[in-house]
């Protein structure tokens, strides 16, 4: 018996993730999440690949899980993704554990930490 793959949000997507093409075949692993600051929006996944560093934009992500990313992108294409750009990266500590409020509770509960900015 097989366990479908669980899916979820891009705030819990995790470094090392694995990241396939449309195919199912992985082609890398995701190492940043990029978030456009001004609008609070998915921008896509910088992803560690054994060419180097490459950008899949977040209309390319098809689906997001704990086990993986699907994107849309056929092989061929993902070995020809470009460089990521300077837009920002966030990382996120779900076991980050500051904060009283409500809110800080339920995201302590539901694995939502704080996003910090990295260099």
């Amino acid at each position: 018996m097989t366990v479908d793959p669980v899916p979820i949000a891009y705030t819990a997507l995790q470094p090392g993730t694995p990241v396939q093409s449309s195919d199912g075949q992985k082609f890398g692993s995701v190492e940043a999440v990029l978030v456009v600051e001004e609008v609070d929006v998915f921008d896509g996944i910088v992803v560690a690949t054994p060419a180097g560093t490459r950008f899949v934009d977040a209309d390319h992500v098809a689906s997001i899980f704990t086990s993986h990313v699907s994107t849309t992108l056929s092989a061929d294409e993902a070995a020809s993704l470009p460089l990521p750009d300077d837009a920002p990266i966030y990382g996120v500590d779900a076991s980050d554990d500051t904060g009283k409020s409500l809110a800080d509770t339920f995201g302590r509960m539901f694995g939502r930490g704080k996003w910090k900015r990295e260099p």
